[in-house]
């Protein structure tokens, strides 16, 4: 009899477990939202615009809008150094917990593109035009009114100061990264613009009408990755050997690249008019904004960021310290030199009033 029962409780636990199992997995999803007849900023008018998305965490969650990069996507922020490093259970924006919202920008990802159909006579964009999309998302489709965190990297980061801006009641915290609250200047616009140009000026781009990807665009996107990116001590610690410089330089040169010459134009272009900073005193949540003392295009030597941020009501930064291990511009990217803030921030920061 004791065996039986124990045979019996046996099957019931292995029937159980696939079960239990599944519930400890994130529930992801993803979505697509048209937008009919949407107009730029520009004046120019979209029939129809598609913003893809994809959520971590049931939809009864906190909710929390996570904003990615430059020619990113909201699935590449689920990868294991961004989303694996707080996702999962017990971390900061668990599944269990958070509703985590993760949009295409306009112009990249699954969203609406020139490389859909429209190439060069796509609408000009803008980040003021993601914000907006990204907002009409979250309120009209999602019918979100109030969100826990908006959080962004890079391009992500700089459009997190537009919302904390514009939608000052809309979020309790915002977190920037990887940015600056300031009009888009100095080596960050200037090699934006040696991209840009380098990838018009390809007798390859025919005007935008190529029927092959120009040459120049995987040249310009590594010489520009390589100014940009990486951190000056973890490069040379890759690469302490002209040999060594030029076998990093060549594999990246020979890499498989993924990208299209109109789609990449309208993205590094889309930050020309960036400039938050005449509406920093209007912010009402608290804001963390984190960079990296070795981000290249955004050097913490200008004393920028420390300044603005006094204007910022309940505003502070934290500044990680370069290293070998970091990657200048990319560390942000990596959540583990930062989660733990997020976490301690989320804990005590204030909930404004809906």
């Amino acid at each position: 009899m004791r065996r039986a029962l124990y045979l019996l409780l046996s099957l019931i636990g292995a029937a159980l477990l696939p079960a239990a199992l599944a519930q400890a997995q994130p529930v992801t999803g993803e979505g697509t939202w048209v937008v009919r007849d949407y107009k730029f900023q520009s004046g120019e008018l979209l029939p129809e615009l598609k913003i893809h998305y994809h959520t971590v965490g049931a939809a009864s969650g906190e909710p929390v809008l996570v904003l990615h990069g430059t020619t990113g996507s909201g699935a590449g922020m689920m990868a294991p150094g961004f989303g694996g490093e707080l996702f999962g259970p017990g971390q900061a924006l668990d599944s269990s917990r958070y509703h985590v919202i993760l949009p295409d920008a306009i112009g990249t990802g699954q969203s609406t593109k020139p490389s859909d159909g429209l190439r060069a006579a796509f609408p000009r964009y803008n980040y003021n035009d993601m914000v907006d999309a990204q907002y009409r998302l979250v309120t009209e489709h999602l019918g979100i009114k109030h969100l826990r965190l908006v959080i962004g990297n890079s391009m992500g980061g700089m459009q997190t100061w537009i919302w904390a801006q514009r939608y000052p009641g809309m979020m309790d915290v915002a977190v920037p990264m990887a940015s600056l609250p300031i009009p888009m200047s100095g080596r960050n616009w200037m090699l934006r613009r040696l991209l840009t140009e380098s990838i018009r000026n390809d007798p390859e781009w025919q005007g935008g009408n190529y029927s092959k990807q120009p040459r120049s665009l995987q040249f310009a996107s590594v010489f520009y990755g390589t100014a940009t990116i990486g951190g000056n001590q973890a490069i040379y610690a890759a690469a302490p050997s002209r040999d060594k410089a030029d076998a990093l330089l060549e594999q990246r040169l020979k890499a498989t690249f993924v990208g299209d010459a109109n789609d990449h134009l309208y993205q590094w272009e889309s930050s020309a008019d960036f400039d938050p900073s005449a509406g920093l005193e209007k912010i009402q949540a608290t804001l963390l904004a984190i960079n990296s003392a070795d981000d290249e295009r955004n050097p913490p030597e200008l004393g920028v960021l420390e300044r603005e941020i006094k204007r910022v009501r309940r505003g502070s930064v934290l500044l990680i310290p370069g290293s070998a291990q970091t990657a200048g511009h990319g560390t942000t990217g990596q959540a583990k030199w930062w989660k733990q803030d997020l976490a301690d921030l989320l804990a005590k920061a204030p909930r404004n009033p809906q």
